[in-house]
């Protein structure tokens, strides 16, 4: 799902980064290189999740339904870091402008996006695409 994010900002030309593990890895291979993304010190998701909740000045998850898994870890790391987090289930009706009052009463420049991977949610990388892109307007 983050690389939806990563694609509508490169579309957009909205200048975008953030971490992924050492290697490039990902669920479906290699992470190309059009990403301008930093390699973690090792190969593990966790790290690179941590990484991009702490840099960044607060994280939007969208998800269906309850967060589980690496998107529930991504939402647990946030709140530890104590980083404004806001979650939107892309099941329910959805609020583009609470979206942006939450970005704009959190002074939030640097956005870090997190949810499912399209394999454990299919579909979602296009509804999150479509979703950012009215945030982004």
């Amino acid at each position: 799902m983050d690389r939806a994010a990563l694609d509508l900002a490169r579309e957009l030309q909205i200048p975008c980064g953030g971490y992924c593990p050492k290697g490039r890895l990902a669920e479906d291979g290699l992470i190309p290189e059009i990403y301008t993304l930093q390699e973690t010190e090792t190969e593990v998701y966790e790290e690179r999740t941590r990484k991009n909740v702490e840099e960044s000045d607060g994280t939007l998850v969208l998800t269906r339904g309850q967060p589980t898994g690496g998107t529930a870890y991504t939402i647990e790391v946030a709140l530890t870091f104590g980083k404004p987090v806001w979650i939107v289930d892309l099941e329910k009706a959805l609020s583009v402008q609470e979206v942006v009052e939450w970005m704009d009463r959190n002074f939030i420049l640097v956005l870090n996006v997190a949810g499912p991977r399209e394999s454990g949610a299919p579909g979602i990388y296009d509804q999150s695409k479509e979703f950012l892109r009215k945030i982004l307007r």
